[in-house]
């Protein structure tokens, strides 16, 4: 376990404030308005980290940008995303989990992990789209 240093601990207050995925230099830029003296390579070491102990959720957008962002849920999920806002919701998905086992075994593979993220337009910004 590593040391909760105050450039850590400022990562971690930040994201608690957001509700939103940011990626890692917004989140700088924001450490940065808020007058917290954190560098950039900081909050990408704290913010793989706390990915590693799934304290952050990572969302890689469709050009392969990371996001972040608190997680809400200890348990495995996906999410669902506002191609045009940000938007994010947590979704379960059992049917993937068993579809990710099943094409695991009938491969010979156990142990079998994945990375879903659903992309689409929310109600809100299709609303606007069709007005």
């Amino acid at each position: 376990m590593q040391r909760m240093t105050r450039q850590r601990a400022a990562v971690s207050e930040a994201l608690e404030d957001l509700p939103d995925f940011r990626s890692a230099q917004q989140l700088h830029e924001l450490l940065r308005a808020r007058g917290d003296a954190v560098g950039l390579a900081t909050v990408y070491r704290t913010l793989q980290t706390l990915a590693e102990g799934g304290h952050v959720d990572v969302l890689r957008t469709e050009d392969g940008e990371s996001l972040y962002r608190k997680c809400e849920r200890s348990e495995h999920h996906h999410h669902l995303v506002c191609r045009a806002c940000g938007t994010a919701v947590e979704i379960d998905g059992p049917t993937v989990e068993t579809w990710a086992s099943q094409v695991g075994a009938a491969h010979g593979f156990t142990d079998i992990q994945h990375t879903i993220e659903l992309f689409g337009t929310c109600a809100a910004c299709r609303a606007k789209q069709d007005a």
